[in-house]
């Protein structure tokens, strides 16, 4: 019985994916300005998809010989568990007039299936592409807390899923550079050029740099709120102290412990920004 409540088959392993359910389904549900019934129901819908993610995951990798096939029963048994809170939350949502949300799944279906192909094949990680895709799909929480909250669709929900999957991407290519610069050695790095540093943080850098400037036009123009650019210049910062700040030695935890923060307060930012609370 104790297999059952293994945490590596029941809760997600990497630990720094949370953010990236939490933080859009928290801009939604703040966008939205109330919390009601539906978006209780969307909330647990949201977070039994995500946490399936796990167990579907050892299932694959059982079947494939990466885990001892006595995973596969506890592991069959989380997947009934997520999915039947997840259809029940979910029959409760339509029932509650929101049925228009069941077609923002239908990209987490191929999306989904090419993760557990990976896995399959050995070759899940350090895929970053497949990971900034991944996050697009959970982004789309935010637009569907938005119109949860505001009992009907409205077409500028579309603009939560823009800002969460920039900024959603941007961290995932930041956290790379940072888990890269970690296996430089101090010698390397006092014989180096700066350029180097600069050389290698440049996707990071070119990302955050776009957030930040598609960000300040769209609330120069009066498109969205003026103030948004404010969590963007956070992130861009923090790149611009990372890349000048090479993290020679720093564990993987303490990685993901700064990036956390960052993230955190981009998403505070970014609620009081888009609420014109800044």
């Amino acid at each position: 019985m104790r297999d059952y409540f293994k945490k590596q088959i029941a809760l997600p392993q990497d630990h720094g994916s949370w953010v990236f359910i939490l933080s859009p389904l928290l801009i939604g549900i703040f966008a939205g300005g109330k919390f009601n019934s539906a978006t209780l129901y969307l909330f647990i819908t949201a977070m039994s998809a995500f946490m399936i993610r796990q167990p579907m995951a050892v299932i694959v990798k059982a079947i494939s010989n990466r885990r001892p096939k006595t995973d596969l029963i506890p592991a069959r048994f989380w997947v009934l568990i997520y999915g039947s809170i997840a259809a029940l939350s979910l029959t409760a949502l339509v029932l509650k007039g929101f049925g228009y949300i069941l077609f923002l799944a239908i990209p987490g279906v191929p999306v989904f299936a090419w993760h557990l192909w990976l896995v399959s094949q050995r070759a899940e990680r350090k895929q970053v592409s497949v990971e900034v895709i991944a996050t697009g799909v959970l982004s789309l929480t935010a637009p569907a807390a938005y119109w949860v909250g505001l009992g009907r669709y409205d077409p500028s929900g579309w603009w939560l899923l823009v800002w969460v999957w920039l900024q959603s991407a941007a961290s995932i290519v930041y956290a790379y550079l940072r888990l890269e610069q970690r296996e430089l050695k101090q010698e390397q790095v006092s014989g180096q050029d700066r350029s180097a540093f600069w050389q290698m943080g440049k996707r990071s850098l070119l990302y955050t740099s776009f957030n930040l400037g598609l960000s300040l036009i769209l609330g120069w123009v009066n498109i969205t709120p003026q103030l948004i650019f404010i969590p963007f210049l956070l992130q861009w910062l923090e790149t611009l102290w990372g890349i000048t700040h090479p993290s020679i030695g720093w564990k993987p935890t303490r990685i993901g412990v700064r990036q956390l923060i960052v993230s955190t307060l981009w998403t505070i930012l970014f609620i009081a920004a888009n609420k014109g609370v800044i």
